[in-house]
Order: C-alpha cells, then structure tokens, then sequence
C-alpha cells in the first residue's frame, strides 16, 4: 500500500477536452501538480510550467493507468470511463473525484432515437456505478451535469452554428425555435471544479450546472448572429415539412450524425436549475456571451 497520495497532485483525465483547456492553467495558479491524461500525448500548447506533467495513455484500459499517488482525480473524459478506474485508483488512495456527466440523462431517457437512449442509459448507469463504488472505497465523489457546453473554439454546438452562418449567411429553424437553452461556457465548468474540489458539502452529490442566461433556441442563434456581426436572417421550416428537412439540418453538424430528433428539440425546453450548485459552492455562471478565437 502507498503512502498517502499528495493532496497538491490532482489527475485529469481527457485533460484535452474544451474544458481541460481552461482546467489546466487553473489548477497550475493554484499550486496543484497536475497529471493530465491524454491517449495521444497531446498536450495543451497554452498551458507549461514544471507543474503540469503529461502522460499518454488509454484510459479505457484501466491495467496501463499511470500510477500516480494524488489525491484527487478531475474526470473530463466521458463518464462511464470512470467507474473501471476506480479500484486502480483506490490503491493509490485518491480519496477525490469530480466526473462529468451530461443532463442528457434525463433530456434523452425517452428519445424516439436508439442511440440517444442507450446514452442516456450508459450516463444514469456511470453515476450509479461512481457512487456505489466511491462509497465502498471511502472515497468523496461529485458529478456536473452541464447543459449545452460551449468555448466558441472547440464545442460541437455553437461553433457548429456559427460556422453555418459563415458559409451562407442564414440558419435553417424547425418552425418557431421556441425551446429554452442555458448555454454554459467551458470556463465557468473549470472554475466550478476548483470551487468544490475542497468543498464538503459537494461531496458524494450530482449537480445540474447550466448557463447563467435562459433563451430560447432562436433567441440563441440571434446572439451569435450577432456576435458574428451579420443579420440575423433565418429559414423558417414548418413543423409539418420536419421530416423533409432533415436534409437541410444536416448541414448544420457537417452531415455527421444529425437525428429527427436534434431538430424536433429546436421547440422542446432543456432546462436545468443550478441553484443547488450555487448554495453548496458559490456557482455562478455567465451569460451567453459567445466571443470568437483562434486556437
């Protein structure tokens, strides 16, 4: 058995996910030795220092996880990931864990759509797993349950959009885009690891972390719009011509995986109140700002 992990070692894992890249140079500020995780050795070109030590290795193959005595682990990768690197890190007593799941656990448990169910399913038993088995080992686990995450470099969502709107100057709705969107920028989800790593009333609970502002769909796509500089000029497509125009929604995820459903949702709320996070560890999340970068 090692001696007790260093409480100023963290691991993370997927540390090159959009919110590893505002992770990262956090955790350096605050004095932590960071050990990020990456399958290809990639490292976050903004983030250096004596601090920060990389590792590639394949986290879905639990026996090859480096062996590092720290104290906690920021789990950024997809959350059933989690629950096979448990026992291996028990043994190296990291006593810590924050993983991030998604509210599509609920939002997609009754998706007319096969894939979106089982992801739901896979996310509802993840937590379960995390839980049980933190519970067995002593060990204080969180999991965020963000909204609809974005950094306006590297998301699927909102940088998806904005680069439709680029190339032909409109964006195609399924009828009135009425349903509510909390967008969350990835910053405010990193700031919210520091904020309840050391937080105890955080400990052993799941919290819903949405955006700071509530919109409607094409309230949205208007920001950005805007945040582009262009009008905002739409094609409005009645929900009775829906089926047809999933050619045309296609366009919008570079034809790579868009469902019925992503569209149909364009009118169905996905909200999620965050006041608990906000009583227990001071989150406090911005607006929709989307603000345009290279990376």
């Amino acid at each position: 058995m090692p001696d007790l992990a260093s409480p100023h070692k963290i691991i993370v894992t997927g540390a090159t996910s959009i919110i590893g890249h505002f992770l990262l140079p956090r955790l350096v500020a605050a004095g932590y030795e960071v050990h990020a995780i990456s399958r290809n050795g990639e490292k976050n070109a903004t983030t250096t220092g004596k601090q920060l030590i990389w590792h590639e290795s394949d986290i879905s193959r639990p026996e090859q996880f480096p062996p590092i005595d720290a104290r906690a682990l920021i789990h950024l990768a997809p959350l059933w990931l989690l629950p096979p690197l448990l026992p291996v890190l028990a043994l190296h007593q990291t006593k810590r864990m924050i993983g991030f799941g998604s509210t599509s656990v609920f939002s997609k448990v009754d998706s007319a759509n096969a894939g979106e169910r089982h992801l739901a399913g896979r996310l509802a038993e993840a937590e379960e797993a995390i839980g049980r088995l933190c519970d067995a080992s002593e060990t204080n686990w969180t999991v965020f349950r963000p909204t609809l995450v974005y950094d306006c470099a590297r998301d699927k969502n909102i940088t998806r959009i904005a680069g439709f709107i680029r190339r032909y100057d409109f964006f195609p709705l399924l009828g009135k885009a009425t349903g509510l969107r909390q967008p969350v920028h990835a910053d405010d989800l990193a700031e919210a690891c520091l904020m309840a790593l050391e937080q105890p009333a955080t400990f052993n609970k799941a919290y819903n972390v949405s955006g700071g502002e509530t919109l409607s769909y094409r309230q949205m796509v208007e920001k950005i719009f805007d945040s582009l500089g262009k009008p905002a000029r739409f094609f409005t497509v009645p929900p009775w011509m829906f089926r047809s125009a999933i050619n045309v929604m296609a366009l919008v995820s570079d034809k790579q995986g868009t469902t019925l459903e992503m569209a149909t949702r364009m009118n169905v709320d996905l909200c999620f109140n965050h006041t608990e996070a906000t009583l227990d560890f001071g989150f406090s999340p911005r607006p929709f700002m989307p603000r345009w970068y290279d990376v």
